[in-house]
């Protein structure tokens, strides 16, 4: 009997290349899917190049392949332009990554932070609904703050900052709670919800096996750098000065001074549902220098 099949969109996400190596241990052969052409010599792993248009999606430009599994770690509002092709490969069951953004985003001032939670939960909804259409079974995994590897965007962000800088600008007292989850960890949920076939059309949060404040998150980094912890409090006029200064720069488009209020605001979810349906273990947050970036 040949391998199981599972097509993958974002698997070089930094999620993705955690999971890439799980599905081969349990006997998936993975078809990733991606704009970009890769160079790979894994007999399990065939990567297919898409069209960089989603109007072109719609033409047989890859050999048809009966895929039963999906599992997209991309951002989730891009899925709906696969539907079509997921389709006519066959698709049975999709497991999506989608963000516990779509909660605390929905209540920012940020214009630009609603919006990425409007887009979230209209993704999920067309998800739901095309796979009502289509006899096709979903899971959605909404993780917290993901981190490892060194090739997240926020924890990294911090360490570069704490390098750069020597210390950590704090709004407040950074009492806010934090739930750091490890890319690994949502890798092998991913893992058990694809191949958990008695679980259906459910969503799930995701969130580190440890809650702490915002400041013992900010003391566990400098203490993963080597460094001691030194945390300086700013006025948040400072910070927003600071914010619309960095924003000039490309890299740190994506700052906005709501995520420095946010130092002092509980972001909490239970993974219970997780724990229960998907064996979700999620480690405590113990950052090492494999997960700091380079």
């Amino acid at each position: 009997m040949g391998k199981k099949i599972v097509g993958v969109f974002g698997a070089t996400s930094l999620v993705g290349q955690c999971l890439l190596s799980l599905l081969k241990k349990n006997g998936w052969k993975v078809r990733a899917f991606s704009r970009h052409k890769t160079n790979n010599t894994d007999l399990d792993i065939q990567w297919v190049q898409i069209p960089q248009s989603p109007d072109d999606l719609h033409a047989p430009a890859e050999e048809i392949v009966h895929i039963d599994f999906w599992i997209c770690l991309a951002s989730i509002w891009v899925l709906p332009d696969y539907f079509p092709m997921m389709e006519r490969h066959g698709a049975m069951r999709i497991v999506a990554l989608s963000s516990t953004s779509i909660f605390t985003k929905s209540r920012s001032t940020s214009a630009e932070e609603k919006s990425t939670s409007l887009k979230l939960s209209s993704a999920e909804t067309r998800l739901e609904q095309w796979s009502s259409n289509k006899g096709v079974e979903w899971i959605v995994l909404r993780p917290t703050l993901i981190y490892g590897r060194g090739m997240d965007k926020n924890i990294s962000e911090i360490v570069r900052m704490i390098r750069r800088l020597g210390f950590f600008p704090l709004l407040g007292q950074g009492n806010g709670l934090r739930q750091p989850v490890h890319a690994e960890d949502v890798a092998l949920a991913c893992l058990s919800a694809l191949e958990k076939t008695d679980i259906v059309n459910r969503a799930y949060n995701l969130s580190g096996g440890e809650t702490l404040r915002y400041r013992e998150m900010i003391n566990r980094l400098f203490t993963a750098l080597g460094r001691r912890p030194r945390l300086i409090h700013v006025p948040l006029g400072f910070f927003s000065l600071a914010v619309a200064m960095l924003r000039l720069f490309p890299r740190y488009r994506h700052l906005t001074s709501q995520m420095a209020e946010r130092m002092n605001t509980d972001l909490v979810f239970d993974y219970a549902d997780a724990a229960r349906d998907l064996n979700f273990q999620p480690r405590k947050f113990q950052p090492n220098s494999k997960d700091l970036p380079i």
